[in-house]
């Protein structure tokens, strides 16, 4: 257990595995796309999504519960205080983020959610600060939330002109990020008191079977019979439960706002590959510019005399 912690401790280890988790979930991006194409789901069709979201995440809950099981060599299983905790995260991180995202993407541009989405740095620092008393706020940490979400904004200057802001779309995108925030804070106070991969595992299942649940009854479906359709989904699978479980025990060391930081590379590195795997015309000066600004925002957010360690203050 001391290994354990030394190994999460370790300020280069940290660096490395928040950047792991937001290159996982960058990748995400382009292969959400082109399951949609394999399954052949329209992008106006939110129901069918939700069930293509919810089998996402409910296998994820199996990968984690088997490797997690495998792993401690015995079945891992919730325990009867820790129901709560399943239930409570299932609802913000896996239902609402992914509900009202999924949803308000198919009202709106990629390019307004991408910068909404890189709000969610700050969002992050503000429920933590102001609301779960985990952190206080600072200079620092407000500066470089600030510089993380301006990356965001120069990645995305071309496109400003096209701008429309929807209420339904945005006011969404906005949501999930709410859901997003509170379940990072969440995570760092149930993680204190129950096994993190045991919470994950349980959460994204129990999670998925609800989206898959109000996606079916909204009218969606979906056929497994595409056989490279499902590896999609599996990838897509093994992105959550790597990403998420990776990123809970981060968080039940460090303090919110130096993991959470990290989520403005999320944007980038998701125009970096989907340049790579789906052939977009996508690297540019704008990229590079974001890149500088996110990392001077983790730099500042990272720049406290005390060490990477848990803060509960």
């Amino acid at each position: 257990l001391r290994m354990k912690q030394k190994f999460f401790k370790k300020p280069l280890n940290v660096v490395l595995i928040a950047i792991f988790c937001t290159a996982l979930w960058g990748s995400a991006a382009p292969f959400i796309k082109t399951g949609y194409a394999l399954f052949d789901i329209a992008s106006n069709d939110t129901a069918s999504i939700l069930v293509f979201a919810g089998l996402r995440f409910t296998l994820a809950g199996v990968l984690v519960i088997v490797a997690g099981s495998k792993i401690q060599n015995k079945i891992l299983l919730p325990v009867k205080k820790s129901i709560k905790a399943i239930f409570v995260l299932s609802i913000f991180q896996t239902m609402g983020q992914y509900f009202f995202y999924y949803v308000g993407l198919a009202h709106t541009s990629g390019v307004n959610g991408a910068i909404i989405t890189g709000t969610g740095a700050f969002i992050s620092l503000l429920v933590a600060a102001l609301v779960f008393k985990y952190e206080r706020m600072d200079l620092n940490k407000v500066t470089g939330c600030m510089l993380g979400f301006m990356g965001i904004v120069l990645m995305n200057m071309d496109d400003f002109a096209s701008l429309k802001v929807s209420f339904l779309g945005d006011g969404l995108v906005l949501c999930s990020q709410l859901c997003s925030s509170f379940s990072a804070s969440f995570i760092k106070k149930y993680t204190q008191s129950f096994n993190a991969v045991m919470l994950s595992g349980y959460q994204f299942f129990v999670g998925g079977i609800l989206l898959t649940l109000i996606g079916i009854l909204m009218g969606g479906s979906l056929l497994l019979t595409n056989i490279s359709g499902m590896m999609v989904l599996i990838y897509l699978a093994f992105v959550s439960a790597c990403a998420y479980t990776l990123w809970g025990i981060l968080l039940s060391y460090h303090p919110v706002s130096k993991i959470g930081i990290f989520n403005c590379l999320i944007p980038v590195v998701g125009v970096l590959l989907s340049s790579l795997i789906l052939y977009e015309e996508a690297f540019s000066m704008n990229i590079v510019f974001a890149l500088i600004f996110i990392s001077f925002g983790i730099y500042f957010v990272s720049k406290e005399k005390d060490p990477l360690t848990m803060d509960a203050s």
